[in-house]
């Protein structure tokens, strides 16, 4: 079981654990919730979203300024 992410130069097919989450992919590559919008197959999701084999996932940064 795979899913497929891209994030700035990162386009990759990643092996799936059961019950993998938004969450647990924002921890396993070191961002924050609070700096990056997630994307399941091109619809904005939450970090519980559980990713299903064959989903896409688009990590897109957030960026401030003032």
């Amino acid at each position: 079981m795979n899913f497929k992410l891209k994030f700035k130069d990162i386009n990759e097919s990643r092996e799936l654990t059961e019950n993998y989450t938004v969450q647990d992919l924002l921890n396993d590559l070191g961002l924050s919730a609070q700096t990056i919008v997630a994307k399941q197959n091109g619809e904005l999701t939450i970090e519980d979203s559980i990713i299903d084999d064959g989903d896409e996932i688009q990590l897109v940064q957030i960026i401030y300024g003032g």
